[in-house]
């Protein structure tokens, strides 16, 4: 680092983002992005006459994708506001609904771009343990004078909370803000969207990046009273008015839009989840219960460094996390049939099962 950096954030220690190496070609499951291409209407989209004016700034309230969004969930435009994935909505919120007064509260093992935000915004968090066997508590987070942040399903662990208890903690103090993060809600998952009608405090974030196959477009919302919004709109319009580029813009929209693309693919990738958990159970491994597009998987015959150090050399790519507790763990994110059904046989032969 320089001299010139502030002492206020030479300390942090930045989000590490899953690896995208070149020097081979490697089967991807280390990242959460979809095996699937973007809906052809995203592509039909993307025309020559919508590139040719990228000489232009993009519409700051990004009104097409906003209203997509809102006629999707039943909600109204003011209740929805689009980020540059949803990592900026999330930082977005912590910056909006935390200070020194009241801050961030999450769980010790999730998302782990929460953690940096704190540091980030000089916050005070509280991090509460899950349980001994992952699963996350509401009754845990009842009575903290703090913004509660919840990725449901959570990450790395695929692992979800009920909604019903969610509405519990909402409904517990309605003077806090509790923001949900469905990055992954689209494979299985219950999403708390319902909630909005009965609960002003509630903030749903989501992305384009999974289910819809935009993860090179960063595209993500969030999803709140209009009131939540227009505090978010605050931060956005005091950052970045142009946050969305125009061509995601049109290809959010797309992808909201093609609905029956959208349900093919996330049932097609929750067949191919059931499939690979049975597989690896199969060779030994034990598999946290997901939701998600990836499972959390550890093995007593190997350990989870080695495990994903052996399939990287076989040009197979898995994410490991060398942190208390699931050091053992690798996380698998769920590609096309074929990419796992090299990746079960690459693993049985390692094992030599």
């Amino acid at each position: 680092m320089s001299r010139f950096l502030c002492p206020a954030v030479s300390g942090l220690d930045p989000y590490t983002p899953g690896e995208q190496p070149r020097d081979m070609r490697y089967i991807k499951l280390n990242t959460n992005e979809s095996p699937f291409p973007p809906s052809p209407k995203v592509v039909e989209a993307l025309n020559e006459e919508e590139r040719q004016k990228l000489r232009l700034y993009s519409d700051p309230t990004c009104k097409d994708l906003v209203d997509a969004i809102a006629k999707r969930y039943g909600l109204t435009p003011e209740q929805v506001l689009p980020g540059n994935g949803s990592d900026e909505n999330l930082a977005f919120a912590f910056r909006a609904f935390c200070d020194g007064s009241r801050g961030p509260a999450y769980a010790d093992i999730t998302y782990g771009f929460y953690k940096v935000w704190a540091k980030l915004w000089e916050l005070k968090p509280t991090v509460v343990p899950l349980r001994e066997d992952f699963s996350l508590h509401v009754d845990d987070y009842m009575d903290l004078n703090a913004t509660i942040f919840i990725a449901n399903p959570n990450a790395p662990t695929g692992m979800t909370v009920p909604v019903e208890d969610i509405r519990r903690l909402l409904a517990h103090d309605r003077d806090r803000v509790v923001v949900v993060d469905e990055a992954y809600v689209d494979f299985g998952a219950e999403s708390c969207v319902p909630l909005l009608k009965e609960f002003d405090n509630l903030l749903v974030v989501q992305t384009f990046s999974k289910s819809r196959s935009l993860a090179g477009a960063r595209l993500g919302f969030s999803l709140g009273s209009p009131e939540l919004i227009s505090d978010l709109n605050r931060i956005k319009y005091s950052f970045n008015p142009y946050n969305i580029n125009r061509l995601s813009i049109l290809a959010g929209k797309a992808a909201m839009e093609d609905e029956d693309y959208f349900r093919t693919c996330t049932g097609a990738i929750q067949t191919t989840r059931a499939w690979t958990v049975e597989a690896l159970k199969n060779l030994g491994f034990q598999v946290l219960p997901s939701q998600s597009n990836f499972i959390f998987a550890r093995t007593d015959k190997c350990k989870g460094e080695v495990l994903y150090k052996e399939l990287k050399e076989r040009g197979i790519l898995v994410r490991w996390f060398d942190a208390d507790r699931i050091r053992d763990f690798v996380r698998i994110t769920i590609g096309a049939q074929e990419d796992m059904e090299t990746l079960v046989a690459t693993v049985s032969d390692l094992l030599e099962v």
